[in-house]
């Protein structure tokens, strides 16, 4: 029984490690990421889709929805973190670490309730899943997916939470107790032409 965490694409935004507005849309790099993501989804037997309503989520599991035949579900229990007023700003003119700031910058999200919607989430997650007779994709973003494998999931002796997750990257959970990873952060769909950058901007 099993989960799939998948990243959106790539932003420009992304790219100009810029902390997102919510409408911020996928780049066409972003959508072909998309593309070869939906590919190798059509051949794994999905058996839902949920996603972040946010438009670079939504438009990533759109492309899953149209190789698979299924329909997606939106969540905002799967929202990246609020950033507030910070979002629009480029992260390295801010002199501090949005992404990992305790409290809630200016109309955002503190860590802590960031911490609890992902909690919710997970719940949400696990009980879909039981309801289902295959694999649940669950398209959402950078800091959701760590604060996932942080918070819930068992990593097998000598894997760790990476440090940022890769666009279109996807880890697989098992749904059941104690929830050990299978596969993390894996973008071999991607290939060396639409490879991850390393240098964006990996939540926000």
């Amino acid at each position: 029984m099993s989960i799939l965490l998948i990243r959106h694409g790539e932003t420009a935004l992304n790219v100009a490690r810029t902390v997102q507005p919510p409408d911020t849309p996928l780049s066409p790099r972003g959508l072909a990421q998309a593309e070869a993501l939906a590919r190798r989804m059509a051949t794994l037997g999905l058996a839902a889709i949920v996603s972040s309503d946010l438009p670079r989520a939504w438009r990533t599991a759109e492309a899953l929805a149209v190789t698979t035949g299924l329909r997606v579900e939106p969540s905002a229990l799967l929202h990246e973190r609020n950033f507030g007023d910070l979002r629009g700003r480029p992260y390295d003119s801010l002199g501090f670490d949005p992404l990992h700031m305790l409290d809630a910058p200016p109309n955002g999200e503190s860590a802590e309730a960031f911490r609890q919607r992902v909690t919710d989430a997970f719940a949400m997650l696990v009980r879909l899943r039981a309801t289902l007779a295959g694999p649940l994709a669950a398209v959402t973003h950078g800091l959701v997916i760590r604060e996932l494998l942080l918070g819930h999931a068992a990593l097998p002796t000598g894997m760790t939470v990476p440090a940022r997750i890769g666009n279109t990257s996807v880890t697989v959970f098992a749904a059941t107790q104690p929830h050990e990873v299978a596969l993390l952060d894996c973008t071999r769909h991607l290939g060396a032409a639409l490879g991850d950058n390393e240098q964006s901007l990996s939540g926000g």
